[in-house]
């Protein structure tokens, strides 16, 4: 039996950027809605079930950061690829920080927004659990949990975002032993850009705040200068 079409929502106030992508995006397979503020947006999400929201920042009634808060804050781990005239890199920085999890500058190409589309729904399933038995799950005082997006610290659960499990995931598979910021980039994003080693960090920056008992002093997640980053994640004592 065929597997449903993935679902996604996109929510543009542009009608010619939103027809455009709402018809190359179907022509590729997947099942497409649409909303045209961000008000509308965000009520189509709370009450539908979407594999993946693209989402325009600048938008009446409600723009696309204040959008992704309150995906997030709906504990909402669906991944978000935001598309935006903003380029900035400060810009970019916002809407990480809200929790999106990749960002594209208009005028974009359309089969960039396919393959940063494809990127982020393969990385949000694991279409067979089988396929996880040889790769580490649970070292120290971490254990992920793949189908939920969740990882336990030491009885804590935590929900994590999209981008902050593949992180912490990657990370996992290397326990002990510094990732290079290419390696991060490539395994998590599947790409490579000097530009993208800052929204690295702020994602790096989210995880830890959440993993650590004191984000400021961390005692799993460390910096290694030059180099990238390190997980150590068993207690001492």
């Amino acid at each position: 039996m065929d597997k449903a079409p993935k679902r996604i929502l996109i929510v543009d106030d542009d009608n010619e950027i939103r027809e455009l992508l709402e018809f190359d995006i179907a022509q590729s397979g997947y099942h497409v809605d649409t909303a045209k503020d961000g008000l509308e947006g965000l009520n189509k999400v709370l009450n539908n079930s979407y594999d993946l929201v693209l989402l325009d920042v600048m938008m009446p009634k409600m723009n696309g950061f204040d959008v992704c808060k309150n995906i997030r804050q709906a504990k909402l781990a669906i991944p978000i690829l935001m598309l935006t005239a903003k380029g900035t890199i400060n810009d970019k920085t916002d809407g990480f920080e809200c929790g999106a999890d990749d960002y594209l500058v208009k005028p974009f190409d359309i089969q960039e927004v396919l393959l940063r589309i494809r990127v982020l729904l393969r990385r949000n399933q694991i279409e067979d659990n089988s396929s996880l038995t040889n790769e580490i799950l649970h070292v120290g005082d971490i254990e992920i949990f793949p189908e939920s997006l969740e990882c336990v610290v030491i009885n804590k659960k935590i929900k994590l975002t999209p981008t902050e499990f593949e992180i912490l995931y990657c990370l996992m598979q290397h326990f002990n032993n510094a990732v290079t910021l290419a390696t991060l980039l490539d395994e998590v994003w599947g790409y490579d850009g000097n530009e993208d080693v800052r929204m690295l960090r702020v994602h790096v920056g989210g995880l830890r705040n959440k993993i650590e008992p004191d984000g400021k002093n961390p005692k799993y997640l460390h910096t290694v200068t030059n180099v990238g980053y390190k997980l150590t994640p068993f207690t001492e004592g």
